[in-house]
């Protein structure tokens, strides 16, 4: 009976470990969503034609056809999308005051998940 209790301990363990590493690739997705939705913010802001937001977005959803190996779609295509609004020209010709703001939208820290 002992012996059953430390098996079901350990696989409490690991079912714990694995909760918190969804956990943490729930909030990196839910960071970068924040971040994209900035960044559309941003832009609507600045009155981007919808044929412009919409080149934007094929353009990431064709990049991310095919998922890479060993990393999350979802959060790929987040990225991708992040990448592709950051590189807009609207966004590229703000006062410095608000390409500072931008900046700080940004994460240095990359974790794949």
């Amino acid at each position: 009976e002992l012996q059953q209790k430390v098996e079901e301990t350990e696989l409490l363990k690991m079912e714990l470990q694995m909760m918190e590493t969804e956990r943490v690739r729930l909030s990196l997705v839910e960071e970068k969503l924040m971040d994209v939705l900035q960044l559309l913010q941003q832009l609507r802001d600045l009155n981007i034609s919808k044929r412009a937001l919409g080149k934007i977005l094929l353009s990431t959803l064709e990049s991310c056809r095919d998922p890479q190996p060993g990393k999350a779609h979802l959060f790929e295509v987040l990225d991708t999308l992040y990448h592709e609004l950051t590189a807009c020209e609207l966004l590229q010709s703000q006062p410095l005051e608000k390409a500072q703001s931008r900046q700080s939208l940004s994460n240095p820290l990359v974790i794949s998940c």
